[in-house]
């Protein structure tokens, strides 16, 4: 069942054939562990006022709005409806502008993804027509859309019951990898070097399997957190040293390989995935106090909380 709200809702259009659609966002950060800004004498929160460059007096909300710098301390003052009446198409149409193979996308281009549904029941025909057509042909979509009052290039393709949209980025906005890998040296790797690595690739070689990524650095974080609110004392010693220049390559290659034999042959301890990084928070007692059990539906709605 799809959210409640889209992010974005109009129109997807292929030449005639046209049906109302719903956008959502398809990534969320809300179970990333946070931090507010805080007073250290108090303990309290911090607010972030407004405050007017010239005068310094602080800006009541209702007075803040948008302009354009064109010149120094010089701006054309903008009105969001004046930006909402710019009449492009993209502003309410997704119109599909062509078809490409996927495999001719640079991975450099791709930026945001979302999901696509057909908003309501008199659109799903023609929205299966559209997504049945690409589906397997290795041909994704190229359209436009206005997302935060920018026009977006758009590339569509089927997933599962809808389509996944992904915004592109312009030309303008990469940057070229000759700036940085024209001045690299030609080396010429070793045959025997190369083997070993190779090696090395094949002993770690698997399949992409995204619910076994860990987010390390946010577990120790928790840890340190829930060490702190228990009132134990936390190290402040920094991480250890980075690892050196190799001195001895070969010598290297052989280790790894000696060290990845060592523990493929040890036994493998399986993981027990934690569904949704926001859960290891519910451990921190909040201000109803350690002994408080949350109710399902309270513990949904602590997976949205971040940590002060």
């Amino acid at each position: 069942m799809a959210p409640a709200r889209p992010y974005w809702k109009g129109y997807l259009k292929l030449s005639l054939v046209s049906c109302p659609i719903g956008l959502y966002t398809g990534t969320s950060s809300t179970e990333r562990v946070s931090f507010r800004q805080i007073n250290k004498k108090t303990g309290n929160r911090l607010r972030q006022q407004l405050v007017d460059e010239i005068t310094r007096e602080p800006v009541e909300g209702e007075d803040k709005g948008r302009g354009y710098e064109y010149a120094k301390n010089a701006y054309i003052p903008v009105e969001d409806d004046e930006l909402d009446a710019i009449a492009i198409e993209s502003n309410h149409t997704i119109e599909i502008d062509s078809f490409v193979p996927r495999e001719q996308i640079d991975e450099r281009y791709l930026d945001s993804p979302y999901y696509i549904t057909p908003d309501g029941q008199v659109g799903e025909d023609a929205f299966a027509v559209i997504r049945e057509a690409m589906r397997g042909k290795d041909m994704v979509a190229l359209g436009r859309v206005v997302l935060a009052k920018r026009e977006r290039v758009i590339m569509l393709q089927p997933w599962d019951k809808g389509l996944m949209a992904t915004t592109l980025r312009y030309p303008y906005e990469i940057r070229d990898a000759k700036e940085y890998f024209d001045d690299l040296p030609d080396v010429k790797v070793e045959p025997d070097m190369l083997k070993l690595a190779q090696h090395i690739l094949q002993n770690k070689a698997t399949d992409f399997d995204p619910s076994q990524f860990v987010d390390h650095y946010e577990e120790a974080v928790v840890a340190m957190l829930k060490k702190k609110q228990a009132g134990m004392p936390v190290s402040r010693e920094h991480a250890g040293p980075r690892p050196q220049n190799v001195v001895n390559l070969m010598d290297a290659l052989r280790r790894s390989i000696a060290q990845e034999k060592a523990a493929s042959a040890a036994p493998k301890k399986r993981r027990k995935r934690i569904k949704g990084q926001g859960e290891m928070l519910l451990s921190i007692s909040g201000k109803r106090g350690k002994d408080a059990v949350a109710k399902p539906a309270e513990r949904e709605s602590a997976r949205q909380k971040k940590v002060s």
